[in-house]
């Protein structure tokens, strides 16, 4: 079989002869004597498209033979006309060429070495042993970019495992055939791969990292690569220019402005901190007095509607360091309810973790908790008076 992915990997669209079609789970497997299709490997998926205009869903390799999977059995099998589907083809084969571009200008700067790489269809993440800081990922990223310019051609072929040894080859070499595929990217880069590439860096276009971050014990870097990489830096460039239209200014004053913007919120998010301390503090003051007594403890019932969890749990708190107080608290956003009991740590007697989950099933809810705080959430079915009687009842009784 003439693997023409190997010849050429720009071909689109080629004819070829069917040699042979298996049915398999309803499904067409067909080989024929040359294909465009590459079945996967080093790391990337196979390619798709249409072969006699019928989809093609997966391509494999079985015994050094490619075979194509169709829903449906071709009409011919002369002058079959097949068809790439270029975008995932380029996507993929782009994203994996700029894994050896990076992964080679860690190991030539840093002597680190590439220890995982994933290939989405959205996101393509690669791993590189060790922590690097932003000043690090800039400067590989230019490299990488100074690579593309110089337009350096890339070399695909195969050879044996006497002159795989002559060239140097980093790779475990023993385990593998006597034929043995390699990707050679000018002085830059030398390594075994079975995959397709570009026919050189200019080809890439642009390498950019989006981000990275610590993975266990390497440094996880998101990238794109050429196209990919052009659209969504338009895209960014399309969301700057209208943020700079709507602030009125360039780009340097809008950020300056985003920044000042982002410091009066931080600045505004601490004042409503302060003041909502102070205002709690007077409502568990006003609300201790007038609690309803049982058994000698003051028992809070109140239900907010316009606050967040965050500011219940704040109030919850507050009554746990106060002395024989029961709080029973609720919140209510549309047809939910969430729901938080607590009381104070001197009340050794009481579990909030039992009344919460004995009175929630009046509300079709779940939760739970510990002695001194419980939490759940349930449907806001116009029972919550009925539960809060049912808790004050189960506290008279205790």
């Amino acid at each position: 079989m003439e693997k023409l992915f190997y010849i050429d990997s720009y071909i689109r669209n080629f004819t070829a002869e069917i040699e042979e079609v298996k049915e398999i789970d309803s499904k067409f497997h067909i080989l024929m004597d040359k294909t465009a299709f590459f079945p996967g490997g080093g790391d990337q998926y196979c390619d798709l498209g249409t072969i006699d205009n019928i989809n093609v869903i997966d391509v494999y390799k079985e015994n050094d033979k490619i075979y194509h999977v169709l829903e449906k059995k071709p009409n011919r099998i002369h002058k079959v006309k097949c068809e790439i589907d270029w975008n995932r083809r380029e996507y993929g084969m782009q994203h994996h060429f700029g894994q050896h571009i990076i992964s080679a200008c860690f190991n030539n700067e840093y002597k680190a070495k590439t220890v995982g790489f994933h290939l989405g269809s959205e996101v393509t993440t690669v791993d590189i042993e060790g922590f690097f800081k932003e000043e690090d990922i800039v400067k590989i990223e230019n490299m990488c970019n100074e690579i593309i310019r110089e337009n350096i051609p890339v070399e695909s072929f195969t050879i044996n495992k006497k002159e795989a040894k002559k060239l140097k080859i980093k790779e475990d070499l023993s385990k593998l055939d006597n034929e043995i595929r390699v990707v050679k990217i000018g002085d830059i880069d030398t390594n075994l791969c079975c995959g397709v590439h570009l026919k050189n860096t200019l080809d890439l276009r642009v390498i950019k990292i989006k981000k990275f971050e610590k993975y266990k014990k390497a440094t996880r870097i998101e990238f794109l690569c050429g196209t990919k990489a052009i659209e969504d830096m338009l895209k960014r460039d399309n969301y700057l220019n209208k943020i700079c239209k709507m602030l009125s200014s360039n780009e340097e004053d809008a950020y300056k402005g985003i920044e000042k913007l982002n410091n009066k919120l931080n600045e505004a998010n601490r004042e409503n901190r302060r003041l909502e301390e102070i205002i709690s503090n007077y409502e568990i003051k006003e609300m201790v007095e007038d609690a309803e007594k049982i058994n000698n403890m003051s028992v809070i019932v109140k239900t907010y509607e316009n606050k967040t969890m965050n500011y219940m749990n704040k109030i919850a708190n507050k009554i746990s360091e106060k002395d024989n107080v029961i709080g029973l608290l609720a919140l209510t956003n549309n047809d939910k309810l969430n729901l938080l009991f607590t009381c104070s740590k001197n009340l050794e007697n009481l579990d909030m973790n039992n009344l919460l989950k004995d009175s929630i099933k009046l509300v079709d809810g779940k939760g739970g908790g510990s002695k001194v705080l419980a939490q759940g959430g349930g449907k806001n079915n116009g029972n919550l008076d009925s539960l809060f009687n049912y808790v004050k009842m189960k506290l008279k009784s205790n």
